[in-house]
């Protein structure tokens, strides 16, 4: 057989072989839930740089620090459910009127049922 037909025939059982194997993988991932929530200001708009900490109910310690993006938004996987998981955020924005800073809070809770992903926001106020 000449060396141009072997190339060949082995490219193709090689090119064959690589869907078999992500297919295999996929079916090995770990399992988690996700919580994408979004933060608000208190004028409604996505707010950036709002420190976001998670923890499951029951637990004093946050299990997870996130900041949000320029969009206010942030995202965490989290074990599947059934589970439920308080979101605090927190941030800082000056006055320009008074030239103090003030602080923002707001809360949310989440229930995890399974492996799904659930969309939360977050608003914060004074």
């Amino acid at each position: 057989m000449p060396r141009g037909r072997v190339a060949a025939v082995l490219l193709g059982l090689i090119l064959l072989a690589v869907p078999l194997t992500a297919e295999k993988s996929k079916g090995q991932g770990k399992h988690y839930a996700l919580i994408f929530g979004t933060a608000y200001a208190p004028d409604n708009r996505p707010m950036y740089g709002v420190r976001v900490k998670i923890h499951a109910v029951g637990k004093k310690h946050a299990n997870w620090d996130l900041v949000s993006d320029h969009r206010g938004e942030f995202a965490q996987r989290v074990p599947p459910g059934p589970g439920d998981y308080v979101l605090t955020g927190t941030a800082e924005i000056s006055d320009p009127q008074t030239n103090k800073k003030k602080r923002l809070k707001g809360e949310a809770k989440v229930h995890i049922e399974d492996e799904e992903r659930q969309d939360i926001s977050l608003h914060l106020s004074e």
